[in-house]
């Protein structure tokens, strides 16, 4: 799939979610994220969006609207919500609802993030088991979320370790070697 020719679908799910109240529209500025994380953390808190624009009436969303204020649109995660799970590797999961932020779906520039675009394409290419680094462990309840907020059934989890440089630093498709040329070339 290439997701910037399926910009209508991830669109329409995004839609799903505002319309079932399981999503809802940010007009928060990046000054006004900055200073919310950093008072957070000031106090010493878990840094995430304060559901500041989850409040707001459907008159100052339609007025942020047509004077075309840029937004984003969020997940609303549950409150004091278990999430659980079988991980093929790690065995059974539980992780509260509070630990995860009410993620973006929609950028402002209106791209989908990964946890949207992934979940969508999944369901649609009938994915049946995800594979991916251990690092992605802590997102798996917004990804059940999304997927049971969608009415799909959600895939097997399987979170893998890391795969280590010699340095100890996480290996990356991006350092060092990134062709096959140039293994070949080895």
């Amino acid at each position: 799939y290439i997701q910037s020719q399926r910009l209508e679908l991830y669109h329409k799910h995004a839609n799903q979610l505002l319309e079932s109240g399981h999503a809802y529209r940010c007009f928060c500025s990046p000054d006004t994220l900055n200073q919310m994380r950093e008072e957070q953390q000031a106090r010493g808190e878990f840094v995430k969006y304060d559901r500041r624009c989850l409040s707001l009436s459907q008159a100052e969303i339609d007025e942020h609207l047509a004077k075309a204020t840029p937004h984003v649109i969020r997940l609303k995660m549950p409150d004091n919500h278990l999430f659980a799970f079988d991980d093929l590797i790690r065995g059974h999961v539980e992780m509260e609802a509070s630990q995860s932020d009410d993620q973006v779906l929609l950028k402002s520039d209106g791209f989908p993030t990964y946890h949207l675009a992934a979940t969508v394409d999944d369901h649609y290419m009938q994915i049946s088991h995800v594979i991916r680094g251990e690092e992605w462990l802590s997102s798996t309840p917004k990804h059940i979320w999304l997927y049971e907020c969608l009415g799909w059934q959600a895939p097997q989890w399987v979170h893998l370790p890391l795969i280590l440089n010699s340095d100890r630093s996480k290996l990356s498709k991006r350092m060092n070697d990134v062709s096959v040329e140039s293994y070949l070339n080895k």
